[in-house]
């Protein structure tokens, strides 16, 4: 358990005890079967578990390859990457990009995206994105898959929180809203710029 408002060097200060009765059921909860849980499309994003904190979890991923196409609805977006992907093996999440409504701005573009990985970086390959399937390179942005780009994403942290209700707009902002209090109480500080969509 973190203590609130504590500094983040040296890392075992941020720590405080609970009491057993806390750890215990905590651990329990870990074990026990989630309820009912959707099978997975495709094989996940590997990631490495950096921090378990009250009501989410810090992931390091890495480094990806994928394709990206913008979206009016969620079920345009599958079908769009699903039919692209034909024969690649495409992984897990399905990566969506929502803009915040402070932030829409009519000059620049703020249409909602959709990211499907292909391919990451393997454990001492670097942190960079490996490099695009060949097939993916030859359809992206052609012909009938003019609105797919291949999607370069290094290396990073992220912070994660799961929420039950349906991955409405209004629901995603207002769980990012609570992330970023939660992580403020921890001490930890999001990246610059990433306020602007979740």
């Amino acid at each position: 358990n973190i203590k609130p408002n504590t500094p983040l060097s040296p890392p075992q200060n941020q720590y405080q005890k609970v009491p057993t009765n806390i750890a215990v059921q905590d651990f329990l909860n870990q074990l026990k079967p989630e309820g009912f849980t959707a099978a997975a499309a495709a094989p996940e994003l590997p990631y490495l578990l950096l921090r378990r904190g009250d009501g989410y979890e810090l992931r390091r991923y890495p480094g990806f390859i994928g394709i990206e196409t913008p979206y009016v609805r969620r079920d345009y977006g599958f079908g769009s990457l699903g039919a692209f992907t034909k024969g690649m093996d495409p992984l897990a999440p399905s990566i969506m990009k929502v803009w915040n409504e402070d932030d829409l701005n009519e000059e620049e573009p703020n249409d909602k995206t959709m990211t499907w990985p292909l391919k990451f970086t393997n454990p001492g390959e670097g942190t960079d994105a490996p490099d695009p399937p060949a097939s993916a390179v030859e359809k992206a942005g052609d012909g009938q898959w003019k609105s797919i780009s291949i999607a370069r994403t290094p290396e990073r942290v992220i912070a994660v929180r799961t929420f039950e209700d349906a991955a409405m707009a209004p629901v995603v902002r207002n769980a990012d809203r609570e992330l970023r209090k939660i992580l403020k109480t921890d001490g930890l500080t999001p990246s610059e710029g990433s306020e602007k969509f979740v």
